[in-house]
């Protein structure tokens, strides 16, 4: 088998990128990035065009995700949220695409090379919020903390985006960085992909760590909800790719001979079987659980004060 052309972990952002700039390229696209393509430039390119034939769900599912986490942030936004926090960012672009208000802050966080490149790239480009850009290493427990609590203290209301970041951590990570968010009051709201357990087995069978072994995954865990869950985190809402992509007519790019192998299975599947087949990746937004509690004690008083 030929090496792979993913060799580090941000080379899956020239990737994702590289799917966002395709994606603009359609008559019908589900969205328009149109600097995504200046973004990749020729990596971008050839990353794409040398991955194996699985990469097609990798690209469907960029796409699905893509507009998804869009909906959840101009959500979030009507809801009051005033700052977006973007962790790992890559080389996103939505503070220049996305219909934003001018008064929001967006915070972008990466490495020093990411960072510098996208300034170089995107000079000249006007976007369309307070955009902020930070060099930083995540790893790096102190110098995130100080961070994060700076972001906090000059926020009312913070979404917290860590799109394509999660899987490449470590559990012990990925807790970590849970509680530094759950210590800052202002961050109300945080977004991270899922997989379930059947999709890191899936990976598996076609080839796909194989291929990634340079950018693995490393969060799998049991009980991704309940792993939250004792962290302090509650899905607010969970929107899963392929049940998204059949509402927007963009079904997964399977080959015929399977796509007619899964027609006719899941005939034989019961109701609750094929709710899984269908629930095997997505985003959530999670939200604190405190925040819940608050607001369920909350329209408890209103409804005793109600009734008197």
């Amino acid at each position: 088998m030929s090496e792979s052309p993913i060799q580090h972990v941000s080379d899956t952002a020239f990737m994702v990128a590289a799917y966002r700039a395709l994606e603009s390229e359609r008559p019908d696209p589900l969205f328009r990035d149109p600097l995504a393509a200046r973004l990749v430039g020729e990596r971008g390119r050839k990353i794409v065009e040398n991955l194996p034939r699985w990469a097609l769900l990798v690209g469907w599912s960029v796409v699905i995700r893509t507009y998804i986490i869009d909906q959840f942030i101009q959500a979030a936004i009507a809801e009051g949220v005033d700052t977006i926090l973007n962790l790992g960012t890559g080389l996103d672009t939505r503070p220049y695409r996305m219909d934003l208000p001018a008064s929001l802050r967006w915070v972008e966080v990466d490495f020093p090379d990411v960072i510098d490149l996208k300034e170089s790239k995107l000079a000249g480009e006007a976007p369309r919020c307070r955009l902020v850009r930070v060099k930083l290493d995540l790893a790096d427990a102190a110098q995130r903390e100080k961070f994060l609590s700076e972001v906090s203290a000059h926020s009312q209301k913070t979404l917290v985006l860590t799109e394509g970041v999660i899987p490449y951590l470590k559990p012990e990570e990925v807790a970590a960085l849970a509680r530094d968010l759950k210590s800052n009051s202002a961050f109300c709201y945080r977004i991270a992909d899922y997989f379930s357990r059947e999709s890191y087995r899936f990976r598996r069978r076609q080839g796909m760590t194989q291929a990634m072994k340079k950018a693995p995954f490393r969060f799998e865990p049991d009980d991704f909800f309940g792993f939250f869950r004792e962290l302090g985190w509650q899905p607010k809402v969970v929107r899963y790719i392929p049940e998204e992509a059949d509402r927007l007519r963009r079904p997964v790019p399977l080959p015929w001979p399977m796509l007619l192998w899964y027609s006719i299975a899941s005939l034989f599947m019961s109701a609750e079987r094929r709710a899984v087949t269908k629930r095997y990746m997505g985003y959530v937004l999670f939200e604190p659980l405190d925040l819940v509690a608050n607001e369920q004690s909350l329209g408890s008083g209103k409804r005793r004060e109600s009734s008197r």
